[in-house]
């Protein structure tokens, strides 16, 4: 095939991450429930929480790191039993800014994002390995 049969950029997901958005003060028991629920269920990386605004999130949230095969578990689970809270999905391209902004799929109200911080590329070696701690 030429170039004419793929008109995209064809990029490798690398693996995804979820970003549960959260209040401290008035929601984080409903952002514990689902983040207990994901640990029991499925076999990913919890990260941090961070109660105030990290990078190009402009609320408190946690991350979810998860390798490309638990998708399809994992993201209509959280459609389901997110509690009402925003979660952002998307993939890891090595495209940082394309993958939040672009190629993300929002579950709940969609949170304005702070695109000037996101590089538009990185190496591979600057994406972080998925480590299970679930």
């Amino acid at each position: 095939m030429d170039e004419a049969d793929h008109p995209f950029d064809e990029r490798p997901i690398v693996s995804w991450h979820a970003h549960v958005y959260y209040d401290p003060a008035s929601t984080r028991p409903l952002a514990e429930r689902v983040r207990s629920g994901v640990a029991k269920r499925f076999k990913v990386q919890l990260g941090r929480w961070h109660d105030v605004p990290v990078g190009p999130h402009t609320a408190a949230m946690y991350q979810i790191a998860f390798d490309v095969e638990a998708f399809a578990g994992l993201v209509p689970w959280l459609a389901l039993h997110r509690e009402g809270l925003s979660v952002l999905v998307h993939p890891n391209t090595l495209a940082p800014r394309a993958d939040h902004l672009t190629h993300a799929l929002w579950l709940g109200t969609p949170l304005p994002l702070k695109p000037g911080v996101l590089p538009e590329a990185i190496r591979a070696d600057e994406e972080s390995a998925i480590v299970p701690n679930t």
